[in-house]
């Protein structure tokens, strides 16, 4: 859980130049409309980071038991968390370089990155297979 909390508190990871409106300038009125967008997201990154907060402290849905840490998510939560941590991944990958096929070399600049970046991963992966396991439990006990 430690390990969780530490990751999440990366977010959002995405630098907010990163994104940008259109690759080409042949949008009317590109500027505003870039900074229309900038506004939006850094937004969303608030509201993400008040419901990463209330998530992490709402002890009805992330509870400890004698197996480890239990965390109820609907649906629609457990997309969002996804894309939570995809944020912190992807963000990760940006600021090492975006590299295309291998990692930089693990120095003590790039290790937090690459850390980051591949815990996400990681947890991205456990919480898809854990959904994954129990649909299979589901359908075989029928």
């Amino acid at each position: 859980m430690s390990l969780l909390r530490r990751v999440l508190a990366l977010y959002p990871r995405i630098p907010s130049a990163y994104q940008r409106l259109t690759k080409s300038a042949a949008v009317p009125d590109g500027e505003t409309s870039q900074r229309l967008l900038d506004e939006a997201l850094a937004e969303q990154r608030a509201e993400n980071k008040q419901r990463l907060s209330a998530l992490l402290e709402d002890s009805k849905r992330l509870v400890e038991d004698s197996a480890g840490w239990r965390l109820a998510l609907s649906p629609g939560d457990f997309e969002w968390l996804l894309q939570v941590l995809n944020d912190v991944r992807i963000g990760s990958w940006v600021v090492l370089g975006s590299p295309e096929e291998r990692v930089p070399e693990v120095t003590e600049e790039t290790a937090p990155d690459i850390w980051a970046m591949e815990m996400a991963g990681a947890f991205q992966m456990g919480f898809l297979e854990e959904v994954e396991g129990l649909g299979d439990k589901e359908q075989g006990a029928r």
